[in-house]
């Protein structure tokens, strides 16, 4: 059984089956996004109900997100940058939208599992690289060219990304403001 995760065409389809699982929903994600944004403010002002500064620009944020960063991670493209992407956004929304509603998610609003476990899958997949079947390969992109590099690659847009975007528009209510 060993012998099948050390035979190269097993271990590349399935990393391409993560990839395209994974940058797949992202993507369908962001489709339905496109529509949401067309269909009115909605969106945005739930944005905003969660303390989301700016609606609008997050609501297009985070669908332009979904799309260009799924698409990627299901063309193996720039791996580490498009993984650590992915964890942005879900982490973003662990810590606007569902961390108050503890880990399960069949918890009222949602609790944080889903988005926590696709932030762990993209990171440790960055760590992995998209596998012979991707563009990365194709073009001539060595991922991982060092896992640990490709792991701090992810890490730095991931967490780092979430910290930056959250400082500049994150401004949760108080208890006391209700």
């Amino acid at each position: 059984m060993s012998e099948l995760w050390t035979h190269p065409d097993a271990f590349n389809l399935a990393v391409l089956v993560a990839r395209l699982w994974l940058g797949g929903m992202m993507f369908a994600h962001g489709v339905r996004h496109v529509q949401a944004v067309r269909s009115g403010p909605g969106m945005a002002q739930w944005f905003e109900s969660l303390g989301l500064k700016n609606g609008p620009l997050q609501a297009m944020n985070v669908t332009m997100t979904e799309l260009l960063f799924g698409a990627t991670v299901v063309l193996g493209l720039a791996t580490p940058l498009s993984y650590g992407a992915t964890a942005s956004i879900v982490l973003v929304a662990l810590m606007t939208a569902h961390r108050k509603n503890g880990f399960f998610i069949n918890n009222p609003g949602q609790g944080y599992e889903y988005v926590a476990t696709i932030a762990v899958l993209s990171t440790v997949f960055a760590m992995i690289g998209p596998g012979e079947w991707s563009l990365d390969h194709a073009i001539g992109w060595s991922f991982p060219f060092d896992p640990w590099i490709s792991l701090a690659i992810a890490l730095v847009v991931g967490v780092g990304g979430t910290a930056v975007f959250l400082g500049m528009f994150w401004r949760p209510k108080s208890v006391e403001q209700g």
